[in-house]
């Protein structure tokens, strides 16, 4: 088997345990997640199974959106509700203006600053290990880019915002960032994400509905890797073009400059490159 799973994330449990419950509900051992969501998180989380993981890497690239809660006023060792509170304050909270005009400040390339409670790893341990060990390590800022961030509730304490990010940004950075510079502190109470790349919320399958169509041997959940990708079906001529691809040249094929879903006669290939009128293979099936 393979393809591709857009899962509606539930909360309470990580992606590892998505996958968990995926391996048991298709019996196949080759899957991975593009992108980590927290226990606390839900949402769209893509799954690649069998020769798809192969894929992981250029999904985990995709742009993401959130749509994400915070409280102002205290903070927490995790960032979020379910860490320890640290600190409050007891400052006059910001006003709607004031709010949506610092938001604005982090539109664009920004440095960004990991949590200590991530799964990154610094000399190869995850630095939520070290934190729950009590240890604080210096973790170096890491260029993100927020495409765009728009208020859509503010009662005076807590709030919502909707965000289009780069890969590696952390929401729950944001958010802590967003105290800092209202001169608060702030915590993120909840997080969806809505969108990743083009994958919508809404076109997602939860766990209980995989297994519930799965048992009645159903598994239209499972996207094939040209129907997630939706390139331009390229019909490949000629045998010698044939090995070209099944080696891994970059070969002359006519065509315009993009992606495309490389077929030899009905027998799906993979996945290629057209630019200056040569062709690359990038992923093989």
């Amino acid at each position: 088997m393979e393809g591709i799973i857009c899962v509606n994330k539930p909360q309470g449990i990580t992606s590892f345990d998505v996958v968990r419950k995926l391996k048991r509900i298709l019996k196949e051992k080759r899957i991975g997640h593009t992108g980590t969501l927290d226990p606390m998180a839900t949402g769209v989380m893509v799954v690649c199974v069998g020769r798809a993981t192969r894929l992981v890497q250029d999904i985990e690239g995709y742009e993401k959106e959130y749509l994400a809660t915070f409280q102002l006023g205290y903070k927490t060792d995790t960032y979020d509700r379910e860490g320890t509170v640290t600190e409050r304050s007891e400052m006059k909270k910001p006003d709607e203006n004031m709010l949506k005009e610092t938001l604005a400040t982090f539109l664009g390339d920004i440095k960004q600053v990991p949590p200590m409670y991530s799964a990154l790893k610094i000399d190869g341990k995850r630095l939520y290990d070290l934190a729950r060990e009590g240890i604080t390590v210096e973790r170096k800022a890491r260029d993100v880019k927020i495409k765009s961030l728009e208020l859509k509730e503010y009662d005076g304490e807590s709030g919502k915002f909707l965000c289009k990010v780069s890969k590696g940004t952390y929401i729950r950075s944001l958010i802590f960032d967003l105290g800092e510079k209202l001169g608060t502190f702030a915590t993120m109470t909840d997080l969806v994400r809505t969108e990743v790349g083009k994958v919508k919320i809404q076109e997602c399958f939860t766990l209980e509905e995989m297994e519930s169509m799965a048992e009645k041997g159903d598994l239209s959940f499972v996207q094939g890797v040209e129907e997630f990708f939706k390139y331009p079906r390229m019909i490949l001529i000629g045998e010698d073009n044939l090995k070209y691809y099944k080696n891994g040249n970059n070969f002359s094929y006519p065509g315009n400059d993009g992606y495309y879903s490389v077929y030899y006669g009905k027998e799906f290939l993979g996945l290629a490159t057209i630019k200056g009128g040569r062709m690359q293979a990038y992923k093989y099936f």
